[in-house]
């Protein structure tokens, strides 16, 4: 039986290699492609032809973009309009991975810590750059509260630089876990279904749909969790709290 952890090996599909560097075009690049195509398909097809009362195409990208503009406005408040378009797409690129990896024989991108902490990685470089373009080098006030001792500064400092620089790390390291847990789970128990067979393998077939059910539900919420954290982190760099 294959393992349930082969589902997440990259394989090359055209391979390149320049000066020894292997940086061929594999299945996981190709996934990120298609989430590319489908998240910008469904956003233009969706609002060619508005009308005020929604269609069902229509209803889609309004629904996503009314959720995620209310958590701008919430989190950032209306100056957080400005990066509207940031975290938005923040939130497809997470989504569209979590949910195509779902489909049969596909590839879940977001399984791999590399794609996760790249992301987060970005997300906290373009805070920081948000942060300092705001406040200048006041910014880095952030990593001493106010009233702090002077005995205790050099300590609060380095506890503060560290929790902020190990922010991509939580980031990265929860949709990575997720996704991964998730699906070897879905693997393993449509393993049992197939090896006892018709009868037997009733009961295992009922777990890995309820399964999926979990998965899909799960996949929206890490998206969301990505997305709420990005906007967080956002409202912090801005007002400096």
């Amino acid at each position: 039986m294959e393992s349930p952890l082969e589902q997440f090996v990259i394989k090359p599909i055209i391979p390149i290699h320049i000066g020894g560097v292997d940086i061929s075009f594999s299945q996981s690049a190709l996934w990120m492609g298609i989430a590319v195509v489908v998240a910008t398909t469904l956003m233009t097809l969706g609002m060619r032809h508005r009308t005020i009362v929604p269609g069902r195409w229509q209803n889609i990208p309004e629904m996503l973009y009314e959720f995620i503009f209310g958590m701008v406005n919430e989190n950032l408040g209306p100056e957080g309009k400005k990066y509207f378009p940031f975290v938005f797409s923040v939130f497809m690129t997470v989504l569209m991975g979590n949910l195509l990896g779902l489909i049969p024989y596909s590839f879940t991108f977001t399984s791999h810590i590399i794609v996760t902490g790249a992301l987060a990685l970005m997300v906290l470089l373009v805070v920081t750059g948000i942060g300092i373009a705001c406040h200048g080098l006041h910014f880095f006030s952030l990593f001493l509260p106010k009233g702090l001792p002077l005995a205790l500064a050099p300590l609060i400092i380095t506890i503060e630089v560290v929790s902020y620089l190990s922010r991509p790390i939580s980031l990265s390291v929860r949709l990575f876990a997720n996704m991964v847990a998730g699906h070897t789970m879905l693997k393993v128990f449509a393993s049992f279904s197939v090896m006892t067979g018709v009868m037997l393998g009733v009961f295992p077939m009922v777990v890995n749909t309820a399964l999926y059910g979990l998965e899909l539900m799960i996949a929206v919420i890490q998206a969301y969790v990505f997305t709420i954290l990005t906007c967080l982190y956002l409202k912090e760099a801005i007002e400096l709290h």
